[in-house]
């Protein structure tokens, strides 16, 4: 069986520092926001070229601890609109909600699947005070027109990079004080938040997450709020939370973090490989130029008969997923959305498959997925 992903050979590869980094911290006897994690966020800034990161518990509380903290300085206030695609994950919208903002569903482009400039001008309101970009699946958005747009109209730019760890913006423009060239994900709008969960491109061993940004009031307000509103001991300025990043699992970023190029260019090679020698017209393959804005956390193809094609690659013994089945505006628990009509997102969750994509993947096993699919 050719696995989706395999988490277990995926980082056996560290064991060895791994165990070596566990008995440290066993040594160390700091447990929580100790040199693990210190040393993850000055990496991972310096990473994606910010100023600033902050380890979190998890992505969801990354991307709610940035709506608080705007809700905190006064930037938002409750109940103001936030744009964001329609077909994303559904952690994207409840960081929304949680925060007491309100979401405004924005359908994708076809190609991309990510957010459609087109569909954010259509439906730009006095009320919309921020757009949440994703970068779905790993490939950047079209930041540069959507920077140029909020600028206009005075909105802020969160970036949802969950899936796209190192994936680099092939353009020289000017993000707020940065002057980057080859900018990467988190370093492309106002602030932004990433997810560690085990399966993404660079994943921790449990849940965590970070949030990165230039902007150091924005920096401190979020720091204090993931520790209970407090940056000193049993002194406490603002009604925070418990969203902290574990020491153990910083612990396992750290050594995972000096792979991730690496990584990513396997996930590249693979993609390359699929896009050039995938040759059936029964499936719909993704855009892709070549570049690194995409580093391909999935590879998704759209087939028209889902089931069909599912089922035949089982019998192959080819292991897939679907990145997702339902779309958050028909789900129970958003009834009040459910009336939406967005007919691109629909047909987008009733035909995506995503197919086996990782850094350990075997040049044999990327052939018997390129040969199954073409005998489909």
């Amino acid at each position: 069986m050719i696995k989706f992903l395999d988490l277990q050979q995926i980082n056996k590869r560290f064991e060895t520092e791994f165990q070596q980094k566990f008995q440290q911290f066993l040594n160390s006897g700091h447990y929580i926001l100790g040199t693990e994690v210190e040393t993850f966020e000055t990496d991972f800034a310096n990473y994606c070229g910010t100023k600033f990161c902050l380890g979190t518990s998890n992505g969801l509380d990354a991307l709610t601890l940035i709506f608080k903290a705007y809700l905190e300085l006064g930037i938002l206030k409750p109940g103001d609109q936030v744009m964001l695609p329609a077909n994303t994950f559904f952690a994207s919208i409840l960081s929304v909600i949680h925060s007491g903002l309100h979401p405004i569903f924005i359908e994708p482009e076809r190609d991309t699947f990510n957010i459609s400039v087109k569909d954010i001008e259509k439906q730009l309101t006095p009320h919309v005070k921020a757009i949440m970009v994703v970068h779905l699946y790993g490939q950047l958005a079209n930041m540069e027109v959507i920077n140029q747009l909020a600028e206009k109209h005075k909105l802020l730019v969160i970036e949802d990079a969950a899936q796209a760890h190192g994936a680099v913006f092939n353009s020289e423009f000017k993000i707020q004080d940065s002057e980057l060239i080859n900018q990467k994900a988190g370093n492309l709008g106002h602030a932004a938040a990433f997810s560690f969960y085990p399966s993404k491109n660079l994943g921790a061993l449990g849940d965590g997450g970070a949030i990165t940004t230039n902007d150091i009031v924005l920096f401190e307000t979020i720091k204090k709020l993931r520790n209970y509103g407090s940056d000193k001991k049993y002194e406490y300025q603002l009604k925070g939370f418990n969203n902290r990043l574990d020491e153990v699992q910083a612990m396992f970023l750290n050594v995972k973090l000096k792979y991730l190029d690496a990584d990513n260019e396997k996930r590249q090679i693979i993609a390359k490989r699929y896009l050039s020698d995938i040759s059936t017209n029964k499936i719909a393959l993704p855009f892709y130029d070549g570049s690194k804005n995409h580093v391909f956390h999935l590879f998704v193809v759209i087939v028209k008969d889902r089931e069909n094609f599912v089922s035949y690659l089982k019998k192959q013994d080819i292991e897939t997923l679907i990145h997702y089945p339902i779309p958050p505006h028909k789900q129970k628990a958003l009834v009040s959305f459910n009336h939406l009509s967005l007919p691109v997102t629909e047909n987008i969750h009733e035909t995506v498959v995503s197919l086996p994509m990782s850094p350990v993947m075997t040049e044999q096993e990327v052939s018997k997925v390129i040969n199954a699919i073409n005998s489909y």
